[in-house]
């Protein structure tokens, strides 16, 4: 972690999250000073927030914090805006009046999602898509957006979707301990989207900082960022079986089937399509984006639990 002080430091909020704990150690290996803060900062609180960078001069803010309990949050409605809206539009804020050297403020990333949209697509979604969530998580993901670019001119959002990493709960490692335990499982085979890696999300977030301060002129905006490929959650549970067998990482034979939503009713209708279009993100950073699979088995290799 960086030291106090430190001019022109990175300002990681979430960092102890999913991907907050991912960036945290890429940013470590690659020599960029960083602040970390998590819950001991309340997002909510203006006062806090200013608190917690007093005397620090920073040049960039990424925001990864956020409430991601998606069924959860209709019934957590209050909190889930404070921190997915209200919690956004004060980060931005702090990075608008953040004063750095030759400029008006820090330059801000924040992480959205692709439950901005409604599931109802037939290709692609692009950045100017028209939104059109369906439950409490997506709409306040929604609104979090519009409040960032409304306080904040300079700020990056980057929507992904379908995010594993070693350092939190997600899909992977749910399906290597079921696979390990059970003779069967069942798997939705009628939601279509990207499976991300937060390694790859991370890195592709610092190799944005990175272009931006060697003086590339990368526009402000909206990104979409998944790993390439699109399958359903049942595709990407046969693959997980596939590659936990060949690496070792599942030790008993276990056989995997579909089913449809319905068989498992939730509070949120999950959309039935999410695949993000990343032609925007690749030709501003000039990137080759891992394929899904590939970056499975590099997860599996190396990371899985």
């Amino acid at each position: 972690m960086s030291l106090i002080n430190n001019p022109g430091v990175i300002r990681l909020i979430g960092c102890k999250g999913m991907l907050g704990t991912e960036l945290s150690q890429l940013l470590e290996k690659s020599g960029l000073p960083f602040i970390g803060t998590d819950r001991e900062v309340d997002i909510t609180d203006m006062a806090a927030l200013n608190a917690s960078a007093a005397g620090q001069q920073v040049n960039w803010i990424i925001n990864c914090a956020a409430y991601t309990a998606v069924d959860k949050a209709e019934d957590d409605v209050e909190f889930c805006r404070a921190l997915n809206t209200l919690g956004a539009a004060n980060i931005a804020a702090v990075a608008n009046s953040t004063a750095i050297s030759n400029s008006d403020g820090a330059r801000l990333i924040h992480i959205s999602t692709d439950y901005v949209f409604d599931g109802k697509g037939e290709r692609p979604y692009r950045e100017d898509d028209a939104t059109a969530p369906t439950g409490v998580y997506g709409l306040t993901k929604r609104d979090g957006e519009i409040a960032v670019l409304e306080k904040n001119l300079r700020s990056y959002i980057i929507r992904t979707a379908w995010l594993y990493g070693k350092h939190g709960n997600n899909f992977v490692h749910t399906m290597l301990k079921l696979m390990n335990e059970r003779d069967e499982v069942k798997v939705v085979n009628d939601q279509r989207g990207s499976p991300t890696w937060t390694f790859d999300l991370a890195s592709v977030i610092i190799t944005l900082i990175k272009a931006v301060d060697s003086g590339k002129e990368i526009p402000f905006g909206v990104y979409h960022f998944t790993n390439e490929g699109n399958i359903t959650w049942f595709d990407f549970a046969k693959e997980i079986y596939r590659q936990g067998r060949e690496q070792g990482r599942i030790t008993k034979d276990c056989a995997v089937n579909p089913c449809t939503s319905a068989e498992y009713p939730a509070k949120v209708k999950r959309p039935g399509y999410s695949v993000l279009d990343k032609n925007k993100i690749k030709a501003a950073l000039g990137i080759k984006i891992p394929a899904w699979d590939e970056s499975l088995k590099e997860f599996i290799k190396n990371c899985a639990n």
